[in-house]
């Protein structure tokens, strides 16, 4: 069997860390091969140097057989590879067919040739079977279409290998499901495909091979055929995982949040729900529903437009953030870049973020308390298992899954009414979103109560008591997590539209 890629004997020395550890990589021709772990196990930084943007510290490449050592990722980009990051990389203002010929744009009279980039952008679509509007600007279109851009870039460039990182982070399920069908597609033309995820469901659908990278180094090579979601589970993670698996119930009929018809614009319509102390309440429904506002308003970051919101029997309505975050509610938001982290701050301020004002970290009437700032860092390094165990640490140097641990334990630590996760485990690994779960569980074994918006359905099943469905801003309904199913949950969420459609 011939191989596209391998690697061999990688070894990738940071200043701080060894990212990865003497790892052998490879990927057969025309195959789709699952490079998995948890956040931090090394996959992006191998890829990375696969592509050329980092030099490893020792190791060889050989791409179709031929020893490579690239410089930049222009060499990579010769050898035939092509990148698709986790955060896209395109100019919102740009065309669709602007921003694919980026750089290697046709000309005509040593100008642009914009009929040309469009045209060539149309035949690529279709020859690989995929719908691209060339003509629209970039920010017009779906985060799903943006990635069939991204992808498109690497095709433009005559790549052969496409690596994609966290391919189904930000789509929709309907979304992933296309994605899937894409990479067939790509596999049956002769392209070779590598995703980084650690998404079990993306994993034993779309591969053919998986590979699992644990704290840097490789731990096996296996067919996606001859294995299984635990099994892999376990070779990422080294160990069992039981997500929400007997979990207490410790709901009491006191509420201690609650909606009584409140409205948001046109994103939240009419809205009523009572969250139980000791309860973890889900919120299910496809992407850009209404649950984003939702958990805002709860925190007071959105005010509503009508009705009320209560917590403890307060009324909180017009409550901003900080006096919310006082009140001991705690936000974990959805996007951790623009609103929960600074990541050009360390570990140690961004756990103070927000509650830097509290009389513990005060020095007198002036002063701030450093040594305080310190101990509440080491100790929620500990507690949540924070890596690399490093206060000073920028927080922008975090894998994913630790920059979203940074938040939990943060926003966790002090609520002590209510903790609000708008998708606490988006883009995060299966551990990492087992001792989240495990957070909110503790949280829920002293009382507090847990609002906890997902798209993730198997995930809400798992570890929540009740779950709320949401269509267009409105409630479709609220069912016992242990007495539905998904296709209870989906059938809410379509005969609820279907009605509402009918009743307009």
């Amino acid at each position: 069997m011939e191989y596209a890629v391998e690697m061999k004997g990688i070894t990738m020395q940071f200043p701080a860390v060894r990212a990865n550890d003497h790892v052998d990589f490879s990927v057969k021709k025309g195959e789709i091969h699952a490079l998995v772990g948890e956040n931090g196990a090394g996959k992006s930084t191998l890829m990375n140097i696969l592509y050329g943007l980092y030099q490893p510290t020792s190791g060889e490449i050989y791409i179709n057989g031929i020893k490579k050592e690239f410089h930049s990722a222009l060499g990579g980009i010769e050898a035939g590879i092509g990148m698709v990051h986790q955060h896209f990389m395109l100019i919102p203002r740009m065309t669709v067919a602007e921003n694919v010929v980026l750089g290697a744009e046709p000309k005509k009279n040593r100008l642009f040739d914009r009929a040309r980039a469009n045209k060539e952008v149309t035949a690529l679509s279709e020859q690989y079977g995929f719908y691209l509007p060339a003509a629209v600007p970039v920010r017009e279109v779906s985060l799903g279409m943006q990635q069939r851009v991204e992808i498109a870039k690497a095709l433009y460039r005559k790549a052969d290998i496409i690596i994609l990182d966290e391919p189904t982070a930000v789509l929709t399920p309907q979304e992933i499901d296309e994605l899937g069908e894409m990479l067939k597609q790509l596999k049956s033309q002769g392209k070779t495909i590598i995703i980084i995820t650690h998404k079990m469901k993306e994993i034993m659908d779309f591969s053919d091979r998986i590979t699992v990278l644990r704290a840097g180094k490789k731990v096996i090579t296996v067919n996606t055929s001859e294995t299984d979601a635990d099994k892999v589970t376990e070779y990422m993670v080294g160990r069992e995982v039981h997500l929400g698996e007997n979990r207490e119930n410790h709901t009491i009929e006191d509420t201690v949040l609650e909606f009584i018809g409140v409205s948001y614009k046109n994103k939240v319509n009419n809205v009523s729900f009572r969250l139980k102390k000791g309860e973890i309440l889900g919120i299910a429904g496809i992407d850009n529903s209404g649950q984003k506002e939702i958990t805002e308003l709860a925190a007071g970051i959105l005010q509503p437009d009508a009705g009320q919101i209560l917590v403890d029997g307060q009324d909180v309505t017009r409550l901003n953030a900080r006096q919310m975050k006082e009140l001991g509610v705690g936000f974990i938001p959805q996007d951790r870049h623009r609103h929960g982290l600074v990541l050009d701050m360390d570990i140690e301020d961004n756990l103070l973020m927000g509650y830097q004002r509290r009389p513990e970290y005060k020095k007198g009437r002036f002063l701030f308390n450093r040594s305080m700032a310190e101990k509440n860092a080491e100790e929620k390094i500990k507690d949540y298992d924070i890596r690399p165990a490093d206060r000073k640490i920028l927080t922008g140097k975090l894998s994913g899954g630790n920059q979203q641990k940074v938040v939990v334990a943060r926003e966790s630590s002090r609520a002590t009414r209510v903790i609000i996760a708008d998708q606490p485990s988006r883009g995060v690994d299966i551990g990492a979103t087992e001792l989240i779960y495990d957070i909110f569980a503790r949280a829920c074994k002293k009382g507090e109560g847990v609002m906890l918006s997902s798209l993730e359905l198997d995930e809400l099943l798992a570890a929540t008591d009740r779950i709320m469905v949401v269509t267009e801003g409105r409630v479709a309904g609220i069912v016992e997590s242990a007495h539905t199913s998904r296709r209870e949950i989906g059938s809410l969420m379509v005969n609820f539209k279907e009605n509402q459609e009918v009743e307009a």
